[in-house]
C-alpha cells in the first residue's frame, strides 16, 4: 500500500520556504502536478519548478498575496489554465515578524497573523471550495503549529492566528464535508530543515528533553503527513489537528 496522488493537481502556498519545499518535492514524487506559490522568492520557485519538472510532473509557479482574496482568485485562474483545476490546497504560507511579550508585541504584528492564517483559509476555500464541490472531492490540508497548544511566553500573535485558522478549519470541514471534502491540519513541531542542517543545528537538549521520542522531527516528517491526508488513504479523516511532533503535544479527549 503507497500513497498514489497521480492524475490530482495540489497547491502549495509558501512552496519557497523551508516546509513548503518539502511538501512540494513529496507531493510530486506521490504523483500529483504542483502549483508552487511565492510571495517575493521568484528564484527559488524556479528552481524548484525546474526539479519538479525534471521528476516527470507538471508544475507552475505562481506569485499571490495570500492576504489578498482578488490576488488569491487570480492564482486560481491561473494555476486553472496551466495546470488544470486544483484537488489538494496546502495552506502552508505565514508571515515572518519576531516575537515578543504582549506588552511589546506591535499591533500590526497580530494583523499580519490574522490575515495569513485566518484570512488566507477563508480565502482559499473561497476561491478553490467551489470546484471542488462540483466534483465531490477535494483537500484541503492547514499547516497549524503545536504552538497553538503550547501557549508559551511571546507567542501570542502566532497563538492568536493559528488558533483562528484552526476554528475555520474545523467549521469548513462540517460545512463541505458532504461533498467529500476533507479538511484537515498538521501542526508541526519545531522542525529541523535545510537552514539546521546548513548551520548545524540540527539537535537542542533542551527541547528534546520534552518531546516523547527524545529529538526533532524533520522537514519530511511533516510532508509525509501531508501527503498522506492528500491520499485515498486519509478518505475518512476530516476536522482533525494532527500534531507532528515527537508527542510534544498530545490533545486530551
Amino acid at each position: 500500500m503507497g500513497i498514489d496522488l497521480t492524475g490530482r493537481t495540489a497547491l502549495v502556498t509558501g512552496a519557497t520556504g523551508e516546509l513548503g519545499r518539502v511538501m512540494v518535492r513529496t507531493i510530486a514524487a506521490c504523483g500529483a502536478d504542483v502549483a508552487i506559490h511565492y510571495n517575493s522568492n521568484e528564484g527559488q520557485a524556479l528552481e524548484l519548478q525546474k526539479e519538479i519538472i525534471a521528476t516527470g510532473r507538471r508544475a507552475a509557479i505562481v506569485q499571490a498575496d495570500i492576504t489578498n482574496l482578488d490576488a488569491i482568485v487570480a492564482m486560481r485562474d491561473k494555476v486553472n489554465a496551466e495546470l488544470g483545476h486544483v484537488d489538494i490546497v496546502v495552506a502552508n504560507a505565514v508571515i515572518q515578524y519576531g516575537w515578543t511579550s504582549i506588552l511589546e508585541q506591535a499591533p500590526e504584528d497580530y494583523r499580519g497573523q490574522f490575515e495569513s492564517c485566518v484570512m488566507q483559509s477563508v480565502y482559499l476555500a473561497k476561491a478553490f471550495a467551489p470546484a471542488m464541490i462540483e466534483k465531490q472531492a477535494g483537500r484541503f490540508i492547514g499547516i497549524n503549529t503545536e504552538c497553538a497548544m503550547q501557549n508559551f511566553e511571546t507567542q501570542s500573535a502566532y497563538v492568536a492566528g493559528k488558533r483562528g485558522m484552526d476554528g475555520v478549519y474545523r467549521i469548513l470541514a462540517k460545512e463541505i464535508g458532504r461533498h467529500q471534502i476533507t479538511v484537515n491540519q498538521v501542526a508541526p513541531g519545531w522542525t529541523i530543515s535545510d537552514r539546521d542542517r546548513a548551520n548545524g543545528t540540527e539537535r537542542n537538549e533542551g527541547y528534546e528533553k520534552s518531546v516523547a521520542l527524545k529529538r526533532r522531527g524533520t522537514d519530511q516528517d511533516i510532508a509525509n503527513t501531508v501527503a498522506y491526508l492528500a491520499s485515498d488513504l486519509a478518505g475518512f479523516i476530516t476536522g482533525a489537528y494532527i500534531p507532528v511532533c515527537g508527542g510534544n503535544v498530545m490533545p486530551a479527549i
